[in-house]
Formats: C-alpha cells, sequence, structure tokens
C-alpha cells in the first residue's frame, strides 16, 4: 500500500515561464540588437572584401607559380643546349679531323683522335664504320665484340638514313669488349680516305649519359614534381622514375607533349592535377618536359587561404570587441535605469535613480524617484503594521503550545504522587525544570538544533514515566547541525502527536526516532514512529488543524505556522504515514548559523 504524503507548504510555480521571459527580453536588449546589427554588417563586408581578395590574389599566386616552373624548365633547356652544343662541336672537330686526313690509318690521325678522347670526361668511345657495318678504324685499344649486329641498332640507321648529325636515345653501349656504358651515341655519314681512295663511312662518338642526368636530375618543382625527356619520336630519354614507367606501374601522358614544341598546359590524365611545360632543344628535337603538382604549385593559395581565415577571425573579433563597447555606451543609462527599477520592483525602495544621458532617460529617472519616495513612505507604514502583527502572531502561537504541555506534564506528575513513587516524581519535576528552561532561553525564541534537541530529550523522559515501557525512543544528529540556529518548541508538538495519536494505542512497544542533519544549506530533523499510522482523512484534518474525535491537531499547526512566518512560507512540514506501519514527518528550514557559536566551535575543535 502506497504511504500518503503531503506538505504544508507548495513549490513556487511558473518558474519555466519566468525563465522563458528572461531570456525573451534579453533577446529583445537594445544593446544585443546594436551588437548584432553592427557586427553583422562589418562581417558581411569583411566577408565580400576577403572573397575578392582571395580571387585575385589565388589567380596572381598560380600564375607566379607557372611562370616559375616555366623559368626552371627554360633553364634547364639552356643548360642541355649547351651541353648538345659541345657534343656537336667535338663531332664536327672530330670530323674536320678524319675528312682532312691523308689517310684513316695514318699515326697522325690516331694521335689526334686520341687527344681528343682524353679532352672530356665523358667520351666513352668514337669509331668509323663501313655503310656495311665493318670496323674501319676507333680509338686505340678499342677491341670490336663479335656479333654486335650493329646494322641494326638506331644510331646506325638514323646515320644511314639522314644527311645531318644524328642522336639517339640513351642506350648500353655494347660494341666494344670491356665497356657497358650508358651513353647517347653521336653519329653521322662522312668521307674519309684510306688507301689514297675516298671512301664513305660512319663517324660514331658515344657520350656517357651521366651528364645528362645530373643536369636534369638537379630539376626541382616542389616535393613531388619532376623533369623528363622525350625524343622527337616519343621515346624516352630521361626520366627520374624510369624503371617504374618500363615494369609499367608508372603512366606519362606523352601525346599532348609531342603536338607542340612550347606549350604549358594543365594535365588531369593520371587522376590527379599537374602543371606541365614543354621546351625543345633545337640542336636535338629532344623536348624537356617539366611536371609540378598542383597542390604544391597553389601553396602560396593555402597560406592565403590561412591569412584570410585568421583575417577574418581578427575582423570578427574587434567587429564584436567595439560593437559592444559602442552598444554598451548607448544602452548603459536605459539598462542602469532597468537595473534600478528592477530593484525597486524587488523591494529595494532605498535606491535613487540618478542616470545621466539621454534628456528622456533623465527625465524618466526624476519623475521615477518623486514616485519612488512616496511608495517608500506607505511602505514604511504597512511594514510597520505588519511587524506588529506578525510579533503577536507569534506569541499567540507559543502560548498555546507551552499551556498545552505544562497541563498534562502537571497531570502526570499529580498521578505519580498520588502513588507515592517519590523517586520518578523528583526525575519528572527535574526534566520538568530543565524542560522550561530551555523553554524560556532567557525570553528569546531562537536557540540551537543541539539545544532543541536536550529540549526533547527531557520531554521523552517525561513521557516515558508517564507511558511505561509503552515506548522507547532514539536521537541522532550530525556535529554540523548541532549548532545550527532553530526557533524553539517545534519538536514537542510533534513527538506529542506521535505519542498520543501513533504509539499510545498499540499493543506492543512502540519507537519514536529523531535524527537530524544537514542536506546542503538546510536543516532537516525527521520524526519517525512505527505507530498505527493514518488514513488520508486524518491526515488532512491534522494539516488542517481541525478538531477530531481522538484529538485536536492545533499543536502540529502551530508548529508549521511558526515556521512559516519566520523563515519563509516555502519551509515547514511534510508528512508521509502508512496505516499500521507508521508516520514519519520531516521540518525543513534553511541553516542559519550563530557567528558566536561557530568561533566557539572552532576554538574547541582539534
Amino acid at each position: 500500500m502506497p504511504r500518503n504524503k503531503s506538505r504544508f507548504f507548495p513549490l513556487r510555480p511558473q518558474r519555466r515561464e519566468a525563465g522563458k521571459v528572461r531570456l525573451s527580453s534579453k533577446l529583445r536588449s537594445i544593446q544585443l540588437i546594436i551588437t548584432l546589427t553592427f557586427t553583422a554588417i562589418t562581417v558581411l563586408v569583411a566577408i565580400i572584401v576577403s572573397l575578392m581578395l582571395y580571387n585575385k590574389f589565388s589567380a596572381t599566386a598560380e600564375q607566379n607559380a607557372n611562370m616559375n616552373m616555366q623559368q626552371i624548365i627554360e633553364q634547364v633547356t639552356y643548360n642541355l643546349d649547351l651541353y648538345v652544343k659541345g657534343m656537336r662541336s667535338l663531332f664536327e672537330t672530330a670530323e674536320a679531323q678524319i675528312t682532312g686526313s691523308s689517310s684513316i690509318t695514318s699515326p697522325l690521325l690516331t694521335e689526334r683522335m686520341a687527344m681528343l678522347m682524353g679532352s672530356r670526361e665523358d667520351l666513352v668511345s668514337m669509331a668509323v664504320f663501313t655503310p656495311q657495318g665493318h670496323y674501319v678504324s676507333g680509338t686505340p685499344g678499342q677491341r670490336l665484340r663479335q656479333n654486335t649486329q650493329l646494322e641494326s641498332q638506331s644510331w646506325f640507321t638514323s646515320a644511314q638514313r639522314a644527311s645531318a648529325i644524328a642522336f639517339s636515345a640513351p642506350h648500353i653501349q655494347n660494341l666494344f669488349k670491356g665497356q657497358y656504358t650508358w651513353v647517347v651515341s653521336v653519329s653521322k655519314m662522312i668521307q674519309y680516305r684510306e688507301n689514297g681512295e675516298l671512301k664513305t663511312g660512319i663517324l660514331l662518338i658515344d657520350f656517357n649519359f651521366r651528364t645528362i642526368d645530373q643536369l636534369s636530375k638537379q630539376v626541382k618543382l616542389g616535393n613531388r614534381g619532376y623533369a623528363y625527356i622525350l625524343d622527337a619520336l616519343g621515346n624516352i630519354v630521361y626520366h627520374p622514375q624510369q624503371q617504374l614507367i618500363y615494369a609499367g606501374l608508372k603512366y606519362e601522358n606523352v601525346e599532348p607533349v609531342l603536338e607542340y614544341s612550347f606549350r604549358s598546359y594543365l594535365d588531369e590524365s593520371t587522376g590527379e592535377k599537374r602543371f606541365i611545360t614543354v621546351r625543345t632543344l633545337p640542336q636535338t628535337g629532344w623536348k624537356i618536359v617539366g611536371v609540378a603538382y598542383y597542390d604544391e604549385i597553389v601553396t602560396t593559395k593555402r597560406d592565403l587561404n590561412q591569412f584570410l581565415a585568421w583575417f577574418l577571425a581578427a575582423v570578427i573579433l574587434g567587429v564584436i570587441i567595439v560593437s559592444v563597447l559602442l552598444s554598451a555606451r548607448i544602452a548603459r543609462p536605459i539598462r542602469k535605469l532597468e537595473r534600478t527599477v528592477k530593484l525597486v520592483g524587488e523591494g529595494d525602495l532605498h535606491t535613487p535613480i540618478n542616470v545621466s544621458g539621454a534628456y528622456e532617460v533623465e527625465q524618466l529617472s526624476k519623475r521615477f524617484n518623486l514616485m519612488l519616495q512616496r511608495i517608500r513612505q506607505l511602505m514604511e507604514q504597512i511594514i510597520y503594521e505588519q511587524e506588529t502583527k506578525r510579533k503577536g502572531e507569534l506569541e499567540v502561537l507559543q502560548s498555546q503550545i507551552n499551556p498545552h504541555f505544562l497541563y498534562n506534564t502537571l497531570n502526570s506528575v499529580i498521578r505519580l504522587a498520588e502513588r507515592g513513587k517519590t523517586d520518578e516524581v523528583i526525575t519528572m519535576i527535574q526534566s520538568l525544570s530543565r524542560f522550561f528552561r530551555i523553554s524560556l532561553s532567557k525570553g528569546s525564541n531562537i536557540i540551537t538544533v543541539q539545544e532543541e534537541l536536550d529540549h526533547i530529550r527531557h520531554y521523552l523522559v517525561i513521557q516515558s514515566f508517564r507511558f511505561k515501557n509503552k515506548f522507547r525512543y532514539e536521537i541522532t544528529a550530525r556535529d554540523e547541525v548541532l549548532q545550527v540556529q532553530t526557533i524553539k518548541l517545534i519538536l514537542q508538538p510533534l513527538v506529542e502527536n506521535a505519542i498520543y495519536h501513533g504509539i499510545e494505542m498499540m499493543p506492543d512497544e512502540g519507537l519514536i526516532s529523531i535524527d537530524a542533519r544537514l542536506q546542503g544549506e538546510l536543516v532537516v530533523i525527521r520524526i519517525s514512529d512505527n505507530g498505527l499510522g493514518m488514513s488520508p482523512e486524518r491526515l488532512g484534518m491534522i494539516l488542517s488543524g481541525s478538531k477530531s474525535s481522538s484529538g485536536s491537531g492545533v499543536g502540529v499547526k502551530n508548529v508549521n505556522e511558526r515556521i512559516g512566518l519566520y523563515y519563509g512560507r516555502e519551509y515547514g512540514l511534510s508528512f508521509e504515514s502508512e496505516i499500521e506501519e507508521g508516520t514519519t514527518v520531516t521540518i525543513t528550514f534553511p541553516a542559519r548559523r550563530d557567528a558566536r557559536n561557530e568561533t566557539e566551535v572552532k576554538e574547541e575543535s582539534p
């Protein structure tokens, strides 16, 4: 069966609605409206300007990055062109020496060819072959390998087809024994004399590819960018990732490169944006191709993004600060007037309104001060009358409690005296004396919780004599609650009610338990009994103070009225009761400490 629950005091209504009203008023404040309007307009202008700057600077950044890449590729092209010109110049020198010699086998020509070979470190080999592929002459010490199939090699066939100097793609030189070097072969059909007879042959000079490789490796186009070289037919002369290309792990889209000799364009054939720059070596027809990744080229664009983000954040912060200060200056007089009026509305009628600012605000404050002065006069009169009435009510309520208990106690003493129980009469009179000494409290209506618990303990001693073996009691209290102040005589009527209406009619022994503790900033005292309990109807009669056939509820009602008058109507008594199980009364009021008592407690603490 559920326990019957009731309280004397209601909760404050409409808190949620009050919170909504406060929020709505803040959203409609002058300062907030000015701040939001000024901030929104300024931030909008800043965003528009930032977008314009971003578009302008990002386009410029891309152009500058592309131009920088073109300059790097052009520099590489220039260096390679110089190197190729040197190759051509050496080849023409060797050709002139051979065609001008009286015999291809003369010692003088051999000596001059040896001097040419020693003039450059990148020269690998030099030789003359017949159009049928037979070896005629070459660098001293070279021995031709067998089955070289030189007739099918590109340098040989290119020299046969063209009258100009032919440059081959890089390849391994396998003509001579002991040499397997990556070379670029330069060849051409020439005239030479042998045994006084003018003959036609093919001059071959091999240059070490290492020099071209080193020139190309020096190209740095970001962290991932690179440059590679194509010949006129689209064959790769050099590529930093040549092995990956041969293995099919990397792809270069060379078709657009071969269409132009001078070009820059954006390529997305590999799935990534890349800037491609193409330049052509006029000597060889080779194409120098620079590859730069878009995300690395536009680092300036990313820096611009970061700058604009910080710029907008700084602008927004600055605008908010300026708008808050400006709006506060405008709204300060009105806010001050509003706060003062609010204090007056909360009951502080002694706050003058002295607001400077706009003329209308000053006049309003003066008129309000006149009205406030008249209200103070009326309120002081009302407060005096109410205080006088309240003091009279407290005295009347307390006087209703003391005679009621004294009458019952004296009846018990008389009955004990009639039975000749002198010791019990003495003990009872002593407890009664101490009981009333605490009740008087030198005329003070405020005592500590410890004194109130001592007071109820003496009361229970007296009642235990009256109801022999009828009940036992327990009183517990936390140390921190003992020095808290309370109005006196709030426990005795409740304990009396528990004895007379809960335990007296029980066949078994009853138990009254009193527990006092702090819960946050509230004092909570619970009086529990295991008596007969109460029905909802009986509980309602006690709460209202109505008389019933089994007793009077005026004592309980008076306790609740005294707590409400002293602490406020939100504090007082609450009940929980169930038939045949008992009743629990909970007293709740705010914790107030006497400064003198707190000092004494601190001094006694170890």
